[in-house]
């Protein structure tokens, strides 16, 4: 199942679709949806909504998946002898920025690479160090005059590392955070094909994660759901990330804990995994969860949510790593859960922590 839904993934992971311009991501994943679902919409705010109808009695419950489709970048605020300036969009980490391969969204797409200054050249303080965010530029190869007609300040920045398979069935690439977990949801959508469901389904692709949850706060007062489930990513074990915050990648589905997760939804998604040989891990969240579970939990009156992860390495880096049968496991146990949602779920679910 794998093999069907990585060129998918692929092609999202080489297209930009940063916070609050996710446009290019939004039109591959509805061409892929729209023969999925019944109905497609996109929100006020740019989160795509797709709906797929359950065989239940009107007016049928309603459960909201949620993955967001945003991904971290820069802009560029500046040019300066030819070179550009930038900031960040949503959270970048500039330790790992030097000699990335970018595309500057200008008049038409630009090749470039983020450069620092030489170490000898930098202030003191910050030679043999990593260096600040203000000290780098992208360099496109234009002279400064081509650069002026080209790019504008406001362009958008997006990393250009190409998707690179990996042993052991991983996968690598910028914006895994957090289009693996679209594409969960796209295996939820295409398991259900096969499945009977009583409640209505829908899937939604947010927007503006990285920088507001703007998604997550928006859709479900236009759905208003009954439960919730966001799909995210959480850190995997790797260099300098081995306590209880971290997970071992390829070793299953991480299940949210803490105040952001219905305690019902947790037992009874972690029940039913058991039951099927899924392996779950539980992911300890003691607060906020990061997620667009804090924002949907919070909508109106309240709404139950479930937070599911797959484990990621190198989290909000270009070279982001997955596991792809964590992916499918996602897929698979949302699929399972929905088949088996009963229509008088809502009575049997109380808060029992």
């Amino acid at each position: 199942m794998t093999q069907e839904l990585t060129p998918f993934l692929k092609e999202l992971l080489s297209l930009p679709g940063l916070s609050g311009y996710e446009g290019p991501a939004r039109e591959a994943i509805a061409a892929v949806w729209k023969p999925l679902v019944d109905e497609i919409t996109t929100s006020k705010v740019g989160s795509l909504h797709a709906l797929r109808r359950g065989s239940g009695a009107a007016p049928r419950p309603r459960i909201l998946l949620s993955a967001h489709m945003d991904a971290i970048g820069l802009m560029v605020t500046g040019i300066l002898g030819g070179l550009l300036r930038f900031t960040q969009i949503g959270g970048v980490d500039p330790r790992i920025l030097p000699g990335q391969p970018v595309t500057v969204h200008g008049r038409e797409a630009l090749p470039g690479v983020v450069v620092s200054p030489p170490d000898a050249l930098l202030p003191a303080r910050l030679q043999g160090k990593p260096v600040d965010m203000e000290y780098l530029f992208v360099d496109t190869g234009l002279l400064p005059d081509d650069v002026k007609k080209m790019v504008r300040v406001g362009d958008l920045i997006s990393f250009a590392q190409e998707p690179l398979d990996l042993a052991g069935d991983a996968l690598a690439g910028h914006s895994l955070d957090n289009r693996a977990s679209v594409a969960a949801l796209t295996h939820c959508l295409k398991e259900l094909q096969h499945m009977q469901h009583s409640w209505d389904v829908y899937a939604v692709a947010s927007a503006q994660e990285e920088t507001a949850l703007l998604g997550a706060f928006t859709s479900p007062f236009d759905i208003r759901p009954d439960l919730a489930v966001a799909i995210d990513v959480t850190f995997a074990k790797g260099p300098g990330a081995g306590d209880h915050r971290a997970h071992p990648m390829g070793k299953g589905v991480a299940l949210g804990y803490g105040p952001n997760i219905h305690p019902f939804l947790y037992k009874s998604f972690k029940d039913l995994a058991d039951r099927l040989d899924i392996p779950t891990l539980m992911d300890v969240m003691p607060s906020h969860s990061g997620t667009d579970g804090y924002a949907m939990q919070v909508v109106a009156e309240g709404i139950p949510t479930m937070v599911i992860s797959i484990p990621l390495r190198y989290m909000h880096t270009p070279v982001e790593v997955v596991a792809l049968k964590d992916i499918t496991r996602t897929g698979q146990l949302m699929a399972e859960f929905i088949s088996r949602l009963e229509p008088d779920f809502m009575s049997k679910l109380t808060w029992e922590d």
